[in-house]
């Protein structure tokens, strides 16, 4: 995710960055503006349209079709922003739940327990590096700690690796209480933390797997190209040859507005504005250590 200041407004806007719409649409930016100079051509010196044709008319159709665009358009943001600040909310949830269970195993657990304390340190931060992996399709060996897990492998076969890292952690769970180390009421305390980790990778899953319906996409799209492809037949009277930039700068606006939506909808696809899991991995791996494993260093 990139990461800005806010208030350096001008440098925004004379910056260009990799993520900015302009790089993927200058080619249909520009045939937009040639097939506008060829509308224009037609109908003012081609054709020799005078001002009571009756295409002039269609400048007041658009504005009001404009005005429904719009609305649709926000509505489009909107909603891909909200799956945005969702998977956003469930990996700040996955922090806190991390941070959680740590402690509660801390206070759990012997402080001469090493074995034990290793093996929960290990599996919280596997946990959080796997549900990146899960949900961002990596392909990886090692974990962040650049220290080689053979067990990783194992857990990326698994159908859902997630759950089953949880379900490795529940299993020492039982033993420990088995062993008499853990009470049972505490060990239903620390089920209840787990249970956080599998809402988290179900919500996160819910956004990555549930895409816009693609009726919707496929209609607005085909409104977005119509709207703008109609735009010179009407305004050419009153703008003249001034219509090409002005539809270039509209079919701009609306279709970068689009692509926005379409690129912040799936926030863990590895793009530039996606929300950074694995660097959250990382320091979920690093608090844990430091919880758990303070007095082995």
């Amino acid at each position: 995710m990139k990461v800005y200041n806010t208030k350096d407004w001008l440098n925004m806007v004379f910056r260009i960055h990799k993520s900015d719409t302009i790089q993927k649409l200058w080619p249909t930016v520009l045939l937009m503006g040639f097939f506008s100079w060829v509308v224009a051509y037609i109908e003012i010196d081609y054709l020799e349209l005078t001002q009571n044709s009756a295409l002039k008319n269609m400048s007041v159709l658009h504005g009001v079709i404009g005005f429904v665009l719009s609305l649709l358009l926000v509505f489009r943001t909107n909603t891909a922003y909200d799956r945005w600040w969702e998977g956003r909310k469930s990996w700040g949830k996955l922090v806190n739940d991390s941070r959680n269970f740590a402690t509660k195993i801390d206070v759990l657990l012997p402080e001469d327990d090493k074995k034990n304390r290793s093996f929960f340190a290990n599996k919280i931060k596997m946990f959080a590096k796997v549900l990146h992996t899960h949900l961002t399709n990596e392909s990886t060996k090692y974990m962040l700690d650049e220290v080689d897990h053979p067990e990783y492998d194992e857990y990326l076969k698994t159908h859902h690796p997630p759950v089953f890292i949880v379900g490795k952690i529940r299993k020492r769970i039982q033993e420990l209480s088995v062993e008499g180390i853990i009470k049972p009421e505490d060990k239903l305390i620390l089920e209840n933390s787990l249970e956080g980790f599998i809402d988290v990778t179900g919500s996160c899953e819910r956004i990555k797997n549930t895409p816009i319906p693609f009726a919707y996409a496929l209609f607005l799209k085909k409104f977005i190209f119509v709207y703008v492809i109609t735009l010179p037949m009407g305004y050419v009277f009153t703008t003249g040859y001034y219509i090409v930039p002005l539809v270039m700068v509209i079919f701009y606006v609306l279709l970068s507005l689009e692509l926005i939506a379409e690129e912040i909808e799936d926030p863990f696809n590895g793009g530039s504005d996606d929300i950074p899991t694995e660097k959250m991995a990382l320091n979920i791996g690093k608090n844990t250590n430091n919880i758990l494993m303070s007095n082995f260093k």
